[in-house]
């Protein structure tokens, strides 16, 4: 089973959209949302997962809402908000520039880099380069052609 699951995973990346779509609709029963294709890849291939090795257990989902519930409440949008926008504490970002590589690390209330606090990506990317920088595109978890 294993073999026939990474075969379609694989296979998911020079599937036509059209077959994506079609694929959606007999894995989801619905109707496939108006996202890129690479959101489509990304949730067919976890459903294919899903489908051949299980999902969550339904104990993991309840703890996994609490969290989120006791972390920003029970507003969803501001839930994915949030998670769009800030890596979780204990992360650490690296980008090199002009051959030196920088390291950041998230916290619970801000960034450190270099030993110092910053309550900012941004404020770390005018350290580093001298110069007005979105701090989520300087370090790469935001698009800089992205909208949101």
């Amino acid at each position: 089973m294993t073999d026939s699951v990474i075969a379609r995973l694989a296979a998911l990346k020079t599937t036509p959209t059209p077959a994506l779509k079609s694929m959606w609709r007999d894995l989801f029963e619905t109707e496939p949302p108006p996202y890129n294709r690479r959101f489509l890849e990304s949730r067919l291939a976890y459903r294919i997962q899903e489908l051949a090795y299980g999902g969550l257990k339904p104990e993991t989902i309840e703890r996994l809402e609490a969290i989120a519930e006791d972390l920003v409440g029970g507003d969803p949008a501001r839930r994915r908000r949030l998670a769009n926008e800030r890596p979780i504490s204990g992360t650490q970002l690296i980008r090199e520039w002009q051959g030196v590589e920088h390291c950041v690390t998230v916290r619970d209330d801000g960034f450190e880099y270099q030993g110092r606090p910053y309550k900012s990506l941004s404020a770390i990317a005018r350290a580093i380069t001298g110069t007005r920088w979105n701090g989520l595109v300087f370090f790469g978890l935001k698009n800089q052609r992205s909208r949101s």
